[in-house]
Order: C-alpha cells, then sequence, then structure tokens
C-alpha cells in the first residue's frame, strides 16, 4: 500500500485533502496479467466507515482512468493546456473511497507479458475473463488494503459496464456462497444507461440496442422510434428502416443499408452520446488557462490524453511508460444473449441494484432503457416522479419491488457525471444511503 501511495500528481491544485494511490495488481502470476488501478481516498477529515465504490467504464476497452476519473467522477479534471488539473467539487470521492480500474488486460496501462499485443490474453477477452479478472484483482486489492475488507462494498459504471457491473457481482456472490464467508461485503449495484447487450455498425455510427431478454425486433424498432419521436431522423426514414431491416435475425438487405446510411447524414454532426452538447471545434491545447467543473468542455478527450501521455504524469501514477489511448479495440470473444437472468438473481440475493440514464444520451435513450426493463415484470413500489438536486427538478425515478431502480439525470448524456456532477453526486449519495433522491426541494 505505501508502495502505491501517489506524493502528488503532476500539476494538481493546492488544498489536496485526501490520499490517493495508483499502481498495478497482479491477476494471472504465471501469464504476467496485471490490472492498473488509481485509488481516492475520502477526505481525512470525513468519517472513517465511509464505502468503497470500484467503478467501471465499458467499451468494452475504455479506460476508467481517462473517463471515469479524469472526465467524470474523479477529483480532478484536466485543464485545457493538457499540463495541470482542477478540482471536481462534486467528486465521488466525497462520499466514499473509489477505486478506478483498468479492465481487462490491455486497456491503457493494464498489461499482460505474453509474447505481443497480439498474445492470447487480448485475443480472447471476453466477459467471462473479464469477470474473473476483475474478482482477482479485488481480492488480491483487498489485501494490500485490509482496512477496506470489512466496509461495505458497491460496484457502478457506465454503458457496456451494463455486463462488467452486473457479472461481476454474480461472482461475488457465487465466491461468498460457495466459501461460506464474505468475501466481498456486496451491498450494491449501479449503472448507467443501461448496456444489456451488443450492438450494431449502422452507418459510420455504432447504435446500441439494450437487449434484455426481449426480442431483437421489439427492442430494435422501439429504439428507433425513440430517436424519430427526439428529432434526430425523420418519420419517412424509420418506416424504411422498419420495413427493410430485419434486426430479429441480424440480418440486412441492401434497402436496409440506404436507409441507414441515410440515417447517418439526417442525424448530422452532433455529439450523439449528449445530442444537445455543442462538439469539439479546436482540440488544440491553450496556455495559461483555468477549467471549472461547471461549464462542460467538448474537448476535454484531448486534454486528458495529453496529460496521461506526460512521462512525469506516468511517472507519479507508478504506471509503465506507453503510449495512453482513451480506448483499445478488441475481438470480444463471448457475452451472453441476455443478462436478464443474472440481473434477477441479483435481485433476489438482496443486493440493490439502480440503473440511472441521462436524457441527452442518443446512444441508449431513457425511454428504450425502460421499455427494457418492462420485461422484468417487476411490481412498482414507487411509481414514477420528479426528483431534487438543490432545489431543482435532478431527474426522474421509479423504484420496483426488490430494489430496483430507474434513476434518470435530467440534462445528461450517456456520461452522466460528466454533464451533470452535482446531480450525480446527489443520486450517488441517496444510493449509497440506501434511499431514493429527494422528492422534494
Amino acid at each position: 500500500m505505501e508502495a502505491d501511495e501517489i506524493d502528488a500528481l503532476p500539476g494538481q491544485p493546492d488544498g489536496v485533502d485526501f490520499d490517493q494511490y495508483a499502481g498495478y495488481v497482479t491477476v494471472d502470476q504465471k501469464a504476467g496479467r496485471a490490472l492498473f488501478y488509481y485509488f481516492v481516498e475520502s477526505p481525512r477529515n470525513s468519517l472513517s466507515n465511509n464505502p468503497l465504490i470500484l467503478w467501471l467504464n465499458g467499451g468494452p476497452g475504455c479506460s476508467s482512468l481517462g473517463y471515469g476519473a479524469m472526465s467524470e467522477l474523479g477529483p480532478f479534471r484536466v485543464n485545457s493546456d493538457g499540463q495541470t488539473l482542477f478540482r471536481n467539487d462534486f467528486a465521488w470521492n466525497n462520499v466514499a473511497n473509489v477505486i478506478f480500474l483498468e479492465s481487462p488486460a490491455g486497456v491503457c496501462f493494464s498489461f499482460s507479458n505474453t509474447s505481443s499485443n497480439t498474445s492470447s490474453d487480448y485475443d480472447n477477452a471476453g466477459d467471462t475473463t473479464t469477470a474473473i479478472d476483475t474478482y482477482t484483482f479485488l481480492v488480491n486489492w483487498l489485501e494490500r488494503f485490509p482496512q477496506y475488507k470489512s466496509r461495505d462494498f458497491f460496484i457502478a459504471g457506465e454503458s457496456y459496464a451494463g455486463h462488467y457491473v452486473p457479472q461481476l457481482a454474480s461472482t461475488i456472490l457465487y465466491n461468498n456462497e460457495n466459501t461460506n464467508q464474505t468475501v466481498i461485503n456486496l451491498k450494491g449495484i449501479a449503472f448507467g444507461v443501461c448496456y444489456f447487450r451488443g450492438y450494431f455498425g449502422v452507418a459510420n455510427i455504432q447504435i446500441s440496442f439494450p437487449f434484455i431478454g426481449v426480442s431483437r425486433g421489439s427492442s430494435s424498432r422501439g429504439f428507433v422510434r425513440i430517436r424519430s419521436i427526439i428529432g434526430v431522423f425523420g418519420y419517412k426514414l424509420t418506416k424504411g428502416i422498419h420495413k427493410y431491416c430485419d434486426f430479429a435475425n441480424d440480418t440486412a438487405s441492401k434497402k436496409c443499408f440506404d436507409f441507414t446510411g441515410q440515417a447517418d447524414d439526417e442525424i448530422g454532426d452532433i455529439d450523439i452520446y449528449n445530442i444537445y452538447a455543442p462538439i469539439c471545434l479546436d482540440s488544440s491545447l491553450k496556455n495559461g488557462s483555468h477549467g471549472s467543473v461547471h461549464d462542460f468542455d467538448p474537448c476535454t478527450d484531448y486534454y486528458v490524453e495529453n496529460y496521461l501521455n506526460i512521462p512525469e504524469v506516468q511517472k507519479a501514477l507508478h504506471a509503465n511508460q506507453t503510449e495512453w489511448t482513451h480506448c483499445r479495440d478488441y475481438a470480444w470473444t463471448d457475452r451472453p444473449p441476455t443478462i436478464l437472468p443474472i440481473l434477477k438473481n441479483i435481485i433476489q440475493s438482496g443486493v440493490s441494484v439502480w440503473i440511472y440514464s441521462g436524457d441527452k444520451d442518443g446512444r441508449v435513450p431513457v425511454a428504450a432503457t425502460r421499455f427494457s426493463l418492462n420485461v422484468l415484470k417487476l411490481g412498482v413500489k414507487k411509481g414514477w416522479h420528479a426528483w431534487y438536486s438543490e432545489k431543482e427538478v435532478g431527474g426522474y425515478v421509479v423504484e420496483y419491488e426488490g430494489g430496483l431502480a430507474l434513476v434518470t439525470v435530467r440534462g445528461a448524456g450517456h456520461l452522466v457525471p460528466s454533464n451533470q456532477p452535482q446531480r450525480a453526486l446527489t443520486f450517488i449519495s441517496s444510493f449509497l444511503q440506501g434511499t431514493l433522491p429527494p422528492s422534494t426541494p
């Protein structure tokens, strides 16, 4: 633990009142496979019993350090000079101790020593190996940080973490049961944008279909209708896609590709992950700039990538010197056709399950998530209603029987804590406390 402690990150602001750690945890000694983590504790003057959260970004193959920690819910964000950091007033370590894990091996700083970048460790990455490696990481990490073994533990993530999070939770529950001891004290899981299923390539964009045990036809048609309703493309085009695209059988005719290509043209140059947000028009670094968490900057990815490729930054993080990029492409080897059975088992185990979604996300819209969850056929414990953050409507929430809740975040896109950091902190604080977000201002 002491060897992993970070003295200070280059360019960090003054007055840092929490401890931070980073390094590698080996998950397969024979293969030399190790996962990189960045860990931030709650401020030193906070309650010593704050829970522990593991944060996972999706992809599959994208960085929880570059996105989760540096662009969303971590304690710092990168200024537009690409060299210095500023504080995130609404960082989740205000209410919890947070691990950001780069997973699976091959993502950014995480690695395997087997022969080369075309090794079987990278070629065979998939849902199963990712869940096993992440569980092994947690067990070994807790040996390094034994003071957290008895803490309440939560898993959170977004996008393809709609696979990662439930599968890791299932692995934890299985091992707790089969060892007759609580190896990891799992209390709840929360994941964003309900990425339950794989994706189709449609023209130059990839549209995520949130299948959760429903037929592809019904879910896909619902998704296309949703995009038509919000005005991203027209009704005539929607009818053509319905007529010529056979989503149910994963097949498509030339007519289908003609219509989906037209959809790409009609959508235009927008950020499909945040359809009303500005796009990055100038990715160059700006000297002497100072950012604010209150002002969304669409060029943040460029600042983060520059910062994490500074040799002094990689050294401070105890990371191997490498060319860091946000995501890695994989020939993903396995994903279940549905995670519905896994999710049902988790709910039945008594573990709290929250699914959250930004209402500006065109990648996986809120309505598509609602349609998918209807397949669970759970009774409603508390009906759809507004929740509040700082005297404003923060979004809407419905609570189902068994501990499942769907929370929307008003004004947020796919990366909820990036677009609406204050509202994200409000709902995650409620989640950790086991209560719905405030229903009154």
